[in-house]
């Protein structure tokens, strides 16, 4: 293996209604030219002023038929919100979709933001920190141990037992999608990863920069050495035909895409695999079998 860094794709989630068939056809895209892995966003409902309601299809649904027409590579949702489920049903679904992939799920865990989505399917969204503190210590237990005993504010369980285990009995590898200093201290003293979304660091090497210094100092806070934590980063790609990414927080500003030239994409990931980013997810515009299909160029050069 001589590519510096895992390099994933994420495909539709509210830029268009994207039928199963044509994201079937982008799964098997991705694994055909030899991307790393494949992720999906955990939302619900999409709603702006001045634009029409999108929504997306259910993740975990989605997880599921990716872990059956994939053989090889790892896929999870980027980010799950802990606040659509029961935390000891949703470790239960992770290590169901784990069993169906032969041990290829990253359970990327996050609090949700979209409040829109929340009151539409009726989740409480007050203190929803503090609600994810107390179902990533479920999950977490569950998925490591196979049991768990916890009662807390929001959440309690009774001699709950995961059972069968999946095919990693030592758990499924944990990512917090991630930058708040609150959600660090949670969650750093456990997860073997964490990410940060484009939007976050005007999807560019230098913005990124700060952002590793500041998770790192965070790792050695929660006592873990920065290395034990796989920095990944998502990142935002225009091809021709981009028509701009309509989905995600609006609330942040919009960001210049990276131009998808294989040349140009392939020095830009080799700039973030020296900076010690362990895998990239690329937002692709459009997001297509096409565009999909576009990246491996770009592969064989990060290869080379």
């Amino acid at each position: 293996m001589t590519r510096p860094l895992r390099v994933g794709v994420q495909l539709p989630e509210a830029e268009y209604e994207a039928r199963w068939i044509p994201v079937l056809e982008m799964i098997r895209t991705a694994e055909g030219i030899g991307l790393d892995s494949i992720w999906y966003g955990d939302h619900l409902l999409y709603r702006w002023d001045g634009q029409p309601t999108r929504g997306p299809w259910e993740v975990w649904s989605l997880l599921a038929a990716t872990a059956a027409v994939t053989s090889r590579v790892r896929f999870g949702p980027l980010v799950a919100s802990t606040s659509f489920h029961n935390p000891a049903m949703l470790a239960k679904k992770a290590a169901t979709v784990d069993e169906i992939s032969g041990g290829r799920l990253v359970l990327g865990l996050g609090a949700g933001w979209n409040q829109a989505e929340y009151d539409a399917f009726g989740f409480p969204f007050d203190h929803r920190i503090s609600r994810f503190e107390e179902a990533f210590t479920i999950i977490r237990q569950l998925l490591t141990s196979g049991r768990c005993d916890f009662a807390g504010s929001y959440y309690t369980v009774t001699d709950c037992e995961l059972l069968p285990r999946g095919p990693r009995p030592q758990g499924i590898p944990l990512m917090v999608g991630s930058i708040g200093p609150r959600m660090l201290s949670i969650t750093l003293p456990f997860v073997d990863a964490w990410n940060v979304w484009f939007t976050d660091f005007n999807n560019s090497l230098e913005g990124y920069l700060p952002i590793r210094e500041f998770v790192d100092d965070a790792c050695r806070a929660a006592g873990r050495d920065p290395a034990e934590v796989a920095r990944t980063v998502a990142l935002f790609v225009g091809f021709p035909g981009a028509l701009g990414r309509l989905t995600g927080n609006l609330a942040k500003p919009e960001v210049v895409p990276l131009s998808g030239d294989p040349a140009a994409l392939a020095a830009m990931l080799r700039g973030f695999a020296a900076a010690g980013v362990a895998e990239v997810q690329l937002v692709l515009d459009p997001i297509t079998a096409e565009t999909v299909a576009a990246l491996e160029p770009m592969l064989a050069l990060l290869d080379a």
